[in-house]
């Protein structure tokens, strides 16, 4: 047992609340155990400048932590590592977009962490998706585009080796401690965006990657479904502000 009394294979709570910003296209506020964020996504009618004139849209994102998230206060300077962090949240939701379908406007996903006990950057890709998601459904029911671009679900969590156990989802006292520590991210078609890994104290084998894998499997695997649910709350038949 761990220290929160889960077994190696299981995630924390999670908690997917959706339109929870009053003006946002697609909102949500997505809790994992002691991490909350709220993720909104904004539709704009135009592009960047390398899109303009071919017809297809763009989904960027943006990441950052309130001064009190965590322990001590730190400022609101994105710096290097959020930057890090908001090109990841981008390129794993470009990945379920369908950019023709979308047309010529950008979506930008605003993912800001209001608590962080771990996992924001996973947290991140699976409330993103779900408020990019409610935002596209809210375009095509009030007619300004004709299909759906979202291609697929797309959900990320961490895994990693702690006192030798490969566990799934890693709280900060674990992914503080931990051998080794990744990040996968994934579709509902059990397919991988992205992987992000390393060996924080020494190195790990094809054995140890393996199990890391199988329990991102199983975590995402959850989560999908949490999405799924979350979507379904939603009022999505109503125009919400800037979907007129």
């Amino acid at each position: 047992m761990r220290a929160d009394g889960r077994r190696p294979d299981e995630l924390r709570p999670v908690r997917i609340t959706p339109d929870y910003n009053l003006y946002a296209e697609g909102s949500v506020l997505i809790e994992c155990g002691s991490t909350r964020l709220i993720c909104t996504a904004s539709v704009e009618d135009k592009v960047p400048p390398f899109l303009e004139g071919q017809g297809k849209g763009w989904i960027t994102a943006e990441y950052g932590m309130l001064p009190r998230s965590t322990h001590t206060r730190s400022g609101r300077n994105t710096g290097g590592r959020g930057q890090e962090i908001q090109r990841l949240i981008g390129r794993a939701l470009r990945a379920a977009v369908d950019a023709r379908a979308l047309g010529p406007r950008q979506i930008t996903v605003d993912c800001d962490v209001i608590q962080a006990d771990g996992g924001t950057r996973t947290a991140a890709v699976t409330g993103g998706w779900v408020a990019l998601a409610l935002a596209t459904r809210r375009l095509l029911r009030a007619g300004k585009i004709t299909k759906d671009p979202i291609k697929l679900a797309v959900a990320a969590i961490s895994a990693g080796i702690v006192g030798g156990e490969p566990r799934l989802d890693l709280p900060y006292a674990e992914d503080s401690a931990a051998d080794v520590d990744f990040n996968f991210v994934m579709t509902d078609a059990g397919n991988f965006v992205e992987i992000q890994g390393t060996a924080e104290k020494g190195s790990f084998s094809a054995d140890d990657y393996g199990r890391l894998v199988g329990l991102a499997g199983v975590g995402t695997k959850a989560l999908f479904a949490i999405q799924k649910e979350a979507l379904g709350a939603a009022k999505v038949d109503g125009p919400r502000a800037g979907v007129k």
